[in-house]
């Protein structure tokens, strides 16, 4: 007598049925993970496009913004320096707190600034977990400063220190204020030629189209392959107030590097009625 049909669904059966129910809540786990990724860079990219046209780099001098009028500029401030690979097994950090005075308009926008460098012949991987987390950790005590408009990272990686940042990147992000923009500065290259930073959990970069190499400069503005193509980097350029600018800048949100320091250097800043406008005959002579 065949009995075979008494017994109930085989193992087989139960096994696929199990494994679709898990395939399934685990699509369903990552659409909404996907979907709150999508709604998180809404909301910060509604929040960075509340900054000013005009961001002035606040870099490592004593410094009276007082005058500038926060309805039209911003401040990039440089808060701290990390330092990568120190102590005696070169496996922490050393961080180098911002040391100068600094005044600023009641209500301006300020964007923190953390710079990184990796010590001289420390080689840099993103295997090295125990200094993975302390810079992470340190980032994002930087990113809960109450106040700040957004969390800015500036560090020149070389190609054999991405995986490191990449991996940087992805636990800050992962840690900080869901609501902050977090953004880079960028070597212009890795906007245009060399460009690796696409994928990086980043809601803006900012190319720096200063202190490059003279040819470069002189080029940029005509060779193709010079030119910005990262959409990362699309909104965003970093000039100097003593450098020729690119021609290209109407639309973009203009960081501006003061190379002598902002008490003489707002002057020129003063002749630039439309920052949006200008041209490279304009500014940097």
């Amino acid at each position: 007598m065949d009995t075979s049909m008494s017994r109930g669904p085989s193992r087989n059966f139960v096994a696929l049925i199990l494994g679709i129910f898990v395939a399934l809540g685990l699509l369903s786990g990552l659409l909404v993970s996907r979907r709150a990724q999508i709604e998180r860079h809404e909301r910060t990219a509604r929040a960075y496009a509340m900054l000013p046209a005009r961001m002035l780099w606040v870099w490592e001098r004593p410094e009276d913004l007082r005058s500038v009028d926060p309805s039209t500029v911003g401040v990039a401030v440089l808060m701290e320096t990390i330092y990568l690979g120190v102590g005696q097994r070169r496996t922490g950090i050393a961080v180098q707190p911002r040391m100068q005075s600094l005044q600023l308009p009641n209500g301006i926008a300020r964007v923190d600034v953390v710079r990184m460098e990796t010590v001289d012949g420390y080689h840099l991987e993103a295997s090295q977990s125990a200094l993975l987390a302390a810079t992470a950790s340190q980032l994002v005590r930087n990113a809960r400063t109450p106040g700040i408009a957004a969390l800015q990272i500036d560090f020149d990686a070389k190609k054999s220190e991405r995986g490191f940042y990449r991996a940087l990147l992805q636990h800050v992000r992962a840690e900080m204020p869901p609501t902050l923009p977090l953004t880079i500065t960028a070597l212009a290259s890795w906007c245009s030629t060399d460009d690796w930073i696409a994928q990086l959990p980043v809601d803006q970069a900012v190319p720096m189209f200063f202190r490059m190499e003279p040819d470069r400069r002189r080029m940029m503005a005509t060779e193709a392959k010079y030119r910005v193509t990262e959409p990362l980097c699309m909104a965003n350029i970093g000039v100097s107030t003593h450098e020729p600018w690119p021609p290209d800048i109407a639309g973009k949100r203009v960081y501006i590097f003061s190379d002598k320091g902002w008490e003489s250097d707002l002057a020129v800043l003063r002749g630039l009625p439309n920052v949006r406008q200008q041209t490279n005959s304009e500014v940097g002579r």
